[in-house]
């Protein structure tokens, strides 16, 4: 008989980069976005298209200065994961992305949209269940993209 060791990873650790990729995805852009609209608000000729684009670049400041998000109107919570083959899990991987997404959306002042009842139409107040999509890949670690 053979055996397998497999990387044990708690479910804690998910949960809280879930909760801070949340924050980080709501108040950072690429520098390479942020550098495209400042360029468009430079040389856009159109007024109204280039007033959208100093208001895009003045709440850009503006969440960066008060650490605040970029946009509050997040949507649907989406949670992608590529779990190497050889990890194990240590507590329930769905429960762990809903909390971290619980957390994200309220230390990161996000807007809680989702509605737990298509028909009722009734808001969950905390944005989940979230939208969790999973691959199985080769190797022993977790790749996380929100």
């Amino acid at each position: 008989m053979g055996s397998v060791i497999l990387r044990e990873i708690s479910a804690n650790i998910i949960e809280n980069a879930v909760t801070e990729l949340f924050i980080k995805a709501n108040s950072f852009l690429p520098s390479a976005l942020e550098n495209k609209i400042l360029s468009s608000a430079n040389i856009e000729t159109n007024e109204i298209a280039k007033g959208i684009f100093c208001d895009m670049c003045k709440n850009l400041d503006c969440a960066r200065e008060l650490n605040i998000p970029i946009c509050q109107d997040t949507g649907v919570a989406c949670v992608f994961l590529k779990i190497g083959q050889d990890i194990h899990i240590l507590g329930d991987l769905t429960d762990a992305v809903n909390e971290g997404v619980r957390r994200g959306y309220d230390k990161g002042y996000l807007r809680k949209s989702v509605v737990g009842d298509p028909v009722r139409r009734g808001n969950t107040g905390d944005n989940t269940p979230a939208m969790l999509y999973t691959e199985i890949v080769p190797g022993d670690q977790v790749k996380i993209t929100v």
